[in-house]
């Protein structure tokens, strides 16, 4: 593939719901330009942007493709990117790196949830966008119908139809467009209207076109594509263009469109680039996919990353045709590459020059709010899993890997449950880990609510040197410190000299707990007495006496079991806050106070942490997929005694 002058490179996002038929149209369009011979199918795993193994089986994208497309001395990156909410990340980082956003829309399911998210992150940056219908071949297929849809859920853009759609369902022949020259008689009055609808709504984007509109002229066609060109690129209008990629019907005006009125890139003053993508390819090793923002990047050079000030060499530079890879010689500002193996760069980083740095602004990811407990089948595999699970955190930053030491759990975390199974899959396939996984355990923990005194005496001969250690310890609440131990001997009853032992056997015995084997905290112990034995008396001996002690105050001192506390903020659209709030309450939560957000509100509430380890499941059935929350830990409070038995119990049974 030649390299291409910035004024010639177009870079565009397909985005939109699971089903759209985004992958079969970047299919299509390949098929156009020659790229490809055959258009694949989604269903037959052999289309050229779904080419990971996930993506064949499950006959789902996963995974934003870079598909480059040829036309007429344009080229247009195209980033297909996934349409399950699993996988948004991915939109995510396509959205930043591309200069308009292709909403591609199903005939028959119209505007559907992630159509509506994904607007929304395209309103966040302001980007351009195109909407096409797709799939109006198919059977309950109503253009109208989607068009109204838009319309109502974003009242605030300027929809302008480009196009009339010919025949309806399975007679669906095509489509007529506004500048198209030998207009059929029966359409010249609909393509008037819609030409003065487009006047209408662009004619601000130029100066002298709105002088003469507003002084009652009529604008031709090269004015109108002016603005239209113009309005497109200040995310003035929407134009809606229809097709179908099953019937290769309209597909050749979208590439033509998108040519003709996407924006080309602005190259930046100084020499940049921005990593918005991180593959593990199984032999190619790690892939960075980069977009150039200003300067030339070529093969075989050095590149300073500003992000973590380390210099990479960057290898051979290629482009991308889903799996297939052309080498280039350099990349030009505004297009998009790949390098292999680079050792410490990751998504989000900045490539500049070290003697004039830059920092682009970096990609925002949500937060992964699914956790699972993982562990390796086979013993031994540990360092395997930590291994793979990093590499796994490069190519996604969605996901995210923590150590619990209190349950002493691996916590893999993520957005969704689709998105979990996979990793799971590709830790075997990729990495030959298997794994086990499990909702993970709550990291109780244990007090005592009231003041004892308790004698803890070890005593045991058996001939030579027998073993004696005896305490006398003060427990008590402590709200102010997890453990403090103290000492009011007086007399020498207790030599100091055995006074860490105590202290060490005290710290021990209070991670086994005493209810459910969760560890004691907010205890203070006062060593005040106890005697001891000139030959007998060890170290051990009163370590042992102290946990004797212990337990016999655990007993008597009201110990309570606790469990961890988080703030939860949940943002949903105003028509679901009382399903949320009612689901919350039924979760133990307390509602602090809800805020309006945009159209969002958000809801604060303090909820038991237990009760939101499935909680993205369950909002996203609540809310139709549009609810997203996020959670930070604030203390722990006494499990409810109504509960406490059950639980207790039910603890117990699981550790053993």
């Amino acid at each position: 593939m030649k390299s291409y002058d910035t004024k010639n490179i177009r870079n565009i996002c397909f985005v939109g719901h699971g089903g759209s038929g985004k992958t079969s149209l970047a299919e299509t369009l390949l098929f156009n330009a020659g790229a490809v011979s055959r258009i694949g199918k989604v269903n037959d795993g052999n289309t050229v942007s779904d080419y990971l193994q996930e993506e064949i089986q499950r006959h789902i994208s996963i995974s934003t493709s870079l598909i480059p497309i040829e036309h007429e001395g344009v080229k247009v990156n195209i980033l297909d990117t996934p349409g399950y909410s699993d996988f948004i990340g991915e939109v995510i980082s396509a959205l930043r790196v591309v200069e308009s956003g292709i909403l591609v829309l199903c005939g028959v399911g119209g505007v559907e949830v992630q159509a509506e998210i994904i607007w929304d992150l395209m309103d966040e940056k302001q980007l351009p966008r195109i909407c096409f219908i797709n799939k109006l071949d198919r059977e309950n297929s109503n253009a109208e119908r989607v068009v109204d849809q838009l319309k109502t859920a974003f009242p605030n853009a300027r929809f302008v139809q480009m196009q009339i759609p010919v025949g309806k369902e399975a007679a669906f022949e095509g489509v007529i467009d506004i500048f198209q020259s030998n207009i059929p008689d029966k359409y010249k009055d609909d393509i008037d209207i819609l030409k003065e609808a487009l006047a209408e709504a662009a004619a601000e984007a130029d100066d002298e076109v709105l002088m003469k509109y507003l002084d009652g002229e009529t604008l031709n066609d090269e004015e109108l594509k002016l603005i239209t060109q113009k309005a497109v690129a200040q995310n003035m209008i929407v134009p809606i263009l229809f097709g179908s990629m099953e019937k290769n019907l309209g597909v050749k005006e979208l590439i033509q469109f998108i040519a003709d009125n996407v924006p080309a890139p602005a190259p930046a003053e100084k020499k940049s680039a921005l990593v918005f993508k991180t593959l593990a390819d199984p032999y190619l090793g790690k892939m960075t996919f980069f977009r150039v923002y200003g300067g030339t990047f070529a093969s075989d050079t050095m590149a300073y990353n500003s992000t973590r000030e380390v210099e990479e060499k960057m290898g051979q530079l290629f482009f991308l045709k889903g799996k297939n890879q052309e080498n280039t010689l350099n990349v030009q500002p505004g297009d998009i590459a790949v390098v292999a193996k680079l050792q410490e760069t990751k998504t989000g980083d900045t490539f500049c020059t070290k003697d004039k740095p830059v920092i682009l602004e970096g990609i925002t990811f949500p937060t992964p709010c699914l956790p699972l407990s993982v562990r390796p089948k086979s013993k031994g595999d540990e360092d395997k899993l930590g291994s793979a699970l990093a590499r796994l955190v490069d190519e996604d930053p969605t996901i995210s890997i923590r150590k619990n030491t209190e349950t002493k759990q691996t916590i893999l975390s993520g957005l969704g449950e689709m998105q979990l199974d996979i990793v799971g899959e590709k830790l075997t396939r990729k990495f030959g880990v298997a794994v086990e996984t499990e909702t993970p355990r709550v990291p109780y923990r244990e007090t005592i609510k009231k003041m004892v005194q308790v004698e803890g005496k070890h005593k045991k001969q058996s001939g030579g040197h027998g073993q004696y250690g005896h305490v006398w310890i003060k427990m008590q609440p402590n709200p102010e410190k997890d453990f403090e131990f103290t000492e009011e001997v007086f007399g020498g009853s207790v030599p100091k000299n055995f006074f860490p032992a105590v202290e060490k056997g005290l710290r021990e015995i209070i991670q086994e707990g005493y209810l459910a084997g969760y560890p004691m905290t907010n205890v203070k112990f006062t060593l005040y007495d106890g005697s001891y034995h000139s030959v007998d008396s060890s170290e051990m001996a009163f370590k042992l006496a102290a946990t004797q002690a212990f337990k016999k105050g655990a007993e008597m001192a009201n110990t309570v079991l606790m469990e961890p506390i988080v703030e939860a903020e949940v943002k949903v659209p105003d028509a679901f806050m009382g399903d949320v709030i009612g689901d919350l309450n039924t979760k133990r939560g307390r509602v602090l106070g809800m805020e309006l957000e945009g159209k969002f509100q958000v809801i604060k509430a303090q909820v038991p942490q237990s009760e939101m380890m499935r909680y993205s499941i369950d909002l996203k059935a609540m809310t139709q997929g549009r609810g997203t929350f996020t959670t930070k830990f604030i203390g722990y409070e006494e499990v409810p005694a109504r509960i406490s038995d059950s639980l207790v119990a039910q603890l117990k049974a699981q550790q053993e």
